[in-house]
């Protein structure tokens, strides 16, 4: 028997994946990764699936981590055995194929060599989201994919504890959500408040647990972040990257502040402007010490 199929056979017994190999562009078992291009047939969208996808590596072992039930995995046979430690015990489908079929399926060449589906998982309560935490970020009108992985990525990084999405926001488990976030959006917690009547008792909820709704703004009367930041429970609000926070959420803030700039610029990318403000949140609720430490605790 060649090494290589040995090889694949371990594997198999070890992970007790099901590895099924094919060269078939149309197979009717790709079809929870087909078409990622096509808007109103991608398996990430509520009108396809609503799967949530991984996409690298990377991302793939931060799903087979989470609470996301995994369902299926295709990629090329590298790819598939680079993760061959992460997918102990994972019974699930994994189709095996070359890139030039995985592009065919997938609608473009897919340079990381492995996807993976899975379900999506119940979200905890806006109760649940804000009982043991101190720092959140609120969203709202956030609904540029990118921007949203991206400021799943600075939380993570930068010890927020949950994410509050209000209205307008884009759904953080898209793909490219995921994959910008670098799959930390399977990790952070969040809730999902996307009505005016439940944004506003979304609100009430986190302004009752104790903490500050601080909203960033540039707009006159504004004060530094920083003498917010000392505050017990911050609730960090940011708006969508054309017109900001909503007058409504300005009205619901405890404060409005703002990120101090050179003359000239007014505001930065909503995720830039995230990252800044929750390192500094972050590290001033900590004290330079502590940081590291909360930031170490985030990373686990």
């Amino acid at each position: 028997m060649p090494a290589q199929q040995v090889q694949w056979d371990t594997l198999r017994v070890a992970c007790r994946l099901q590895l099924i190999y094919t060269e078939d562009v149309g197979d009717p078992r790709l079809d929870e990764f087909r078409d990622l291009t096509t808007a109103d047939r991608r398996p990430d969208r509520p009108g396809g699936r609503g799967l949530v996808i991984a996409e690298g590596t990377v991302v793939v072992r931060r799903l087979v981590e989470s609470p996301y039930p995994v369902r299926a995995l295709l990629g090329v046979e590298r790819r598939i055995e680079e993760l061959e430690p992460d997918l102990a015990g994972l019974d699930v489908p994994a189709y095996v194929t070359s890139a030039d079929v995985m592009a065919g399926v997938v609608g473009f060449h897919l340079n990381r060599g492995v996807l993976a589906t899975a379900d999506k998982a119940p979200q905890p309560s806006v109760a649940d989201l804000v009982r043991d935490a101190r720092v959140i970020a609120v969203l709202e009108g956030v609904g540029d994919h990118e921007n949203l992985g991206a400021l799943f990525r600075n939380a993570a990084a930068l010890g927020v504890d949950s994410v509050l999405l209000g209205p307008g926001c884009s759904d953080p488990l898209y793909r490219r959500s995921v994959r910008v976030s670098m799959g930390h959006v399977l990790r952070v917690p969040f809730a999902v408040a996307s009505g005016p009547a439940e944004w506003k008792a979304a609100l009430d909820v986190v302004r009752e647990a104790g903490f500050r709704l601080a909203a960033l703004t540039p707009r006159p009367g504004s004060v530094p972040l920083w003498e917010a930041a000392g505050d017990e429970k911050v609730a960090l609000m940011l708006g969508s990257e054309g017109h900001g926070l909503s007058d409504e959420a300005l009205a619901a803030a405890d404060v409005a502040v703002s990120v101090p700039m050179a003359d000239g610029v007014d505001s930065l990318n909503v995720a830039t402007t995230g990252a800044v403000a929750f390192y500094e949140l972050t590290r001033r609720r900590e004290g330079a010490a502590g940081w590291e430490g909360a930031v170490a605790d985030a990373r686990r």
